[in-house]
């Protein structure tokens, strides 16, 4: 990695920063990189480590520095607030929070998947129990003819209500995961988005 690579792609690290903030972080490694000159460039780099670390050790400077000044004014006040947001996700907790979240999402889904699956399951439940109440009550009708028309009866509002629910099953199933694939999709484009 040369000079320029190494700027490029601390450039866009740090370019969430205030304008200010950034400019003087530029400022300094180009400044740091002059002292070096061409012959002790590979030096500096290595003394500089990685620039993704150099970028998140500037936003958590930037945000000890800011958190110590009084605020001024709105302006400044939102601008600190969002270099401690920065420094929060630069510091080594970032990937453990990650993982968490990634956790989180994960468990959400199975949750949801697993309620679908079981009123699917409760639907086709209570639409097999209605066959053989339905089967009873033609026997039922000719030995006690109320017995037999109320069992009738029992059996044919459960093999309704099993076919419904079992309908509504397959409905709620699609719409939830078609919004799940949405808040996915959204949280993907969203991250594509911040990474150009």
């Amino acid at each position: 990695m040369n000079r320029e690579q190494y700027m490029e792609r601390l450039q866009h690290r740090l370019k969430r920063l205030p304008k200010t903030d950034y400019e003087r972080a530029v400022a300094y490694f180009t400044e740091y990189f002059e002292e070096a000159g061409p012959e002790r460039e590979a030096q500096a780099i290595e003394d500089l480590g990685s620039p993704e670390l150099a970028a998140d050790q500037i936003i958590r400077d930037f945000a000890v520095e800011n958190a110590a000044e009084p605020v001024r004014d709105v302006k400044k006040g939102f601008s600190a607030l969002w270099i401690g947001i920065l420094a929060v996700f630069a510091a080594p907790v970032a990937l453990p929070l990650a993982l968490a979240f990634g956790a989180v999402l994960l468990a959400f889904v199975l949750v949801v998947i697993a309620l679908l699956f079981s009123v699917f399951l409760i639907a086709v439940s209570v639409t097999i129990s209605a066959v053989p109440c339905v089967l009873v009550s033609f026997w039922l009708l000719f030995t006690s003819f109320a017995d037999g028309l109320a069992t009738l009866g029992c059996g044919l509002i459960l093999l309704g209500a099993g076919i419904l629910m079992t309908l509504l099953s397959f409905f709620f199933t699609r719409w939830g995961l078609h919004g799940m694939t949405c808040l996915f999709g959204s949280i993907v484009k969203g991250g594509a988005r911040y990474e150009k």
